[in-house]
């Protein structure tokens, strides 16, 4: 018996069992737990989980979001953050570790990887850890799949409403003002923001007396390199822009692998909003100068942030 074949008698114990239980016409999650007996307490407790799950067994607060799932999904997305994106993150005490706030970020890429890597970044690095709540563009619910992973891990349909709502139950809440302007700038463009339109986050920010912590993330802009756009595509899958990239479509579904560059996220000092009051959420003028002295701040730490970075890939 070679040394790998003890560690796999579980395993194949496990599997007869489960094929026994579907043979005898039982349903998955019973027949996935009559293959426990053999198994390790920690791999059977996962079985049970992921049985228990399978029959509706789990909670979701009333946005979707999911923590067991997401818990279970964290190292996947660990790797990315130390493996794959090598990911240096700053200033994350910047960020409320309790109570309301609203992280403001630019915003690259047809998924949205950027908004998982400062989720992961403050749930490895900040003192006092919690998932933020990042708002969403309708068409990308429309997303096979992703869509149901997006909502489980925090993603909420992005609108005014939904903002305020989150902000006023003291979730932690991240915005891409930039919007599908920003996903869909083409490469020569990539770190150069686009207009944050009317100030509409400001506004939220200013009706919830939420501090707005503005976040630059550098390395997002090369992991889908935009060459091109299909607009006939665009127009029969419901999105903004249909990319085409160096690996895509040309590699098939290997090309949607994004690329391993180097990223730095950068929090930088929160914007105090509450010292205004709620009724300033109506003056035009202020939130004007709000919104550009947060794009400002991005775009100014952008560039530092990609001095500092060196090579994209190296």
């Amino acid at each position: 018996m070679s040394a790998s074949e003890p560690a796999l008698n579980p395993l194949v114990g496990f599997l007869r069992g489960l094929r026994r239980g579907l043979d005898r016409g039982v349903d998955l999650p019973e027949a996935l737990a009559g293959g426990l007996a053999g198994l390790p307490r920690d791999a059977r407790y996962a079985v049970r989980r992921a049985a228990g799950r399978l029959e509706g067994d789990y909670s979701e607060d009333e946005w979707g979001f999911d923590e067991e799932f997401t818990d279970a999904l964290f190292p996947a997305l660990e790797f990315l953050y130390d493996r794959w994106w090598r990911v240096r993150a700053s200033g994350v005490k910047n960020v409320p570790g309790h109570g309301r706030a609203l992280l403001v970020a630019n915003h690259a890429g047809v998924l949205p990887w950027d908004a998982t890597m400062i989720s992961v970044a403050l749930m490895r690095e900040h003192p006092l850890p919690r998932y933020p709540r990042f708002l969403v563009l309708d068409w990308a619910w429309q997303l096979p799949w992703s869509s149901v992973v997006m909502r489980k891990a925090g993603g909420v349909a992005a609108s005014p409403y939904n903002a305020m709502r989150l902000l006023e139950q003291d979730h932690l809440v991240a915005a891409f003002p930039e919007g599908a302007k920003g996903t869909g700038k083409a490469y020569r463009d990539r770190y150069r923001l686009q207009r944050f339109g009317r100030g509409g986050f400001v506004e939220m920010a200013l009706r919830t007396g939420a501090p707005i912590v503005p976040v630059a993330v550098v390395g997002s802009e090369e992991i889908y390199p935009k060459i091109g756009e299909a607009r006939t595509l665009a127009r029969l899958t419901g999105a903004p822009y249909f990319p085409i990239t160096p690996t895509f479509p040309l590699l098939g579904p290997l090309g949607a692998v994004p690329l391993p560059s180097k990223w730095r996220i950068e929090f930088c000092p929160p914007i105090d909003t509450a010292r205004y009051g709620a009724e300033a959420a109506a003056d035009r003028t202020l939130l004007l100068e709000i919104s550009d002295q947060v794009r400002n701040t991005i775009q100014e730490k952008l560039y530092e942030n990609l001095v500092q970075r060196g090579s994209a890939f190296v």
